[in-house]
């Protein structure tokens, strides 16, 4: 794990496309196209937190925007992860309960995302901390894997329709977007019935269309970027340095996402040809990071629009004590799931990013305490001198986190009982739908016919 995404995945994306018989040029191609994306989506990343994090620091000091827990970013949380017995067997845990769901046919996916893993790492480490239990953490483990292939699964075809051909076959099993798939769906269900908001129909595309260079990501930058450096009061030349290095990032993003797609497209074809000629009747996705995803425009202007006004919402919420600062460069990765069910919709997105982030603080305000527990017990310098509290919004943040934690640990014996019939629930109901899924393939079809004929 200490190789870091950027040379673990291409390595398992070689021996992947080994494996599946695309041959040692191919293979290799592929999996150093997605080193050379994470490389460079790290470059852009550190980028964003470098200009973004002094803004976000100065906003704080000038408008006294202080709590308790302080915000220690997603390297901390994922260090917790890989740090308990229960990170240390985390990739082989995972693949035990893929493969079985899939021979169960409780799932389609395939998840080959293992550097995403930490996330269900990270509630199992919490959860047998607080429980001194290694089972008790193995035990969240599963629930939060399976609950995630779920969502991977009935959210793949989506995924599909919403960004294009190249997703043809890929779904998306990382647990921290999954969580936000159901206020994806509860805020298109309410502004569908307000009348008015339900006419207000922006995406990035239809924002370029009705306001030209206005509407263009790269000038979008620019103008977000001098509001965030008005809100810290930065001098004429910062301001529009930020306005710069932000149009910068929404262009870059895009366009480094791209050797994640340059590389995935050959294992991705190979993958469903295979699936065609050995298991007909059947259909696979093959699970990939989101990092194929983020850079789509709508994800990024929400994003960047949401810095400022989750900080002042922090402060206002009732009962937050959680300041989200170290994470926000991280935004990003709550829209990749949730724009295929608000079409890409700015207003919804950013509603949607809202609500989430209200609720968000306040989980992470709750999982502060094990969470700070943790840190010590792993690697206590993570915890700046002076520090008592800390947390992080990725994955502290995550409704899907705080209710596997609350009820592995806080109801006694009913709140296992409760979670394990609703995991089984969700297994059985997806089950039911990939038999359905599978049956409706005009694939299928033709395959059944041909037996009827001969």
């Amino acid at each position: 794990m200490s190789l870091g995404a950027s040379v673990m995945m291409p390595i398992i994306f070689i021996v992947f496309g080994l494996l599946l018989g695309m041959g040692p040029g191919k293979s290799i191609k592929s999996g150093l196209s997605v080193g050379v994306g994470f490389v460079g989506l790290s470059v852009i990343t550190k980028l964003l937190a470098d200009n973004l994090g002094p803004a976000v620091n100065a906003m704080v000091k000038i408008y006294k925007l202080h709590l308790y827990t302080l915000d220690i970013g997603w390297p901390a949380a994922s260090t917790v992860a890989f740090g308990t017995q229960v990170g240390a067997i985390i990739i082989p845990l995972g693949l035990a309960i893929n493969i079985l769901m899939l021979l169960t046919k409780t799932t389609q996916t395939l998840n080959i995302d293992l550097w995403n893993y930490w996330h269900f790492a990270f509630i199992g480490s919490l959860v047998s901390i607080a429980t001194n239990s290694f089972l008790w953490g193995a035990f969240a483990v599963i629930i939060t894997i399976i609950v995630t292939l779920v969502g991977a699964d009935r959210s793949q075809k989506k995924v599909e329709a919403f960004y294009g051909p190249d997703l043809k076959g890929i779904s998306l099993p990382q647990a921290f977007c999954v969580s936000f798939i159901p206020f994806a769906i509860g805020v298109n269900w309410l502004i569908e019935r307000i009348p008015g908001l339900n006419k207000i129909d922006f995406d990035a595309d239809k924002l370029k269309k009705k306001f030209g260079i206005l509407g263009d990501p790269i000038l979008l930058g620019v103008i977000i970027g001098i509001l965030l450096g008005f809100l810290a009061r930065y001098p004429v030349s910062k301001v529009l340095q930020l306005g710069i290095i932000l149009s910068a990032v929404m262009v870059l993003i895009p366009r480094i996402t791209s050797l994640f797609i340059e590389g995935l497209n050959p294992i991705s074809k190979r993958s469903q040809e295979l699936i065609k000629k050995r298991f007909s009747g059947r259909t696979f996705s093959i699970g990939m990071t989101p990092a194929l995803v983020i850079g789509h425009p709508t994800t990024l202007v929400v994003s960047l629009l949401l810095v400022p006004t989750i900080l002042f919402l922090s402060v206002v919420v009732p009962g937050n004590e959680f300041l989200p600062l170290a994470s926000l460069s991280g935004l990003i990765y709550i829209f990749p799931l949730v724009l295929p069910y608000t079409k890409g919709n700015v207003l919804r997105s950013f509603i949607v990013g809202l609500v989430s982030l209200v609720l968000g603080v306040l989980s992470a305000t709750t999982l502060a305490t094990i969470f700070t527990k943790a840190v010590h017990m792993v690697q206590a310098n993570l915890i700046p001198a002076g520090t008592h509290s800390v947390a992080s919004i990725d994955f502290a943040a995550s409704p899907l986190a705080w209710i596997v934690y609350q009820f592995s640990v806080n109801l006694n014996i009913i709140g296992p009982i409760i979670v394990s019939l609703v995991t089984l629930a969700l297994m059985l109901y997806n089950r039911q739908k990939i038999a359905k899924d599978n049956l409706n393939d005009p694939k299928h079809s033709e395959v059944t016919a041909s037996a009827a004929k001969h």
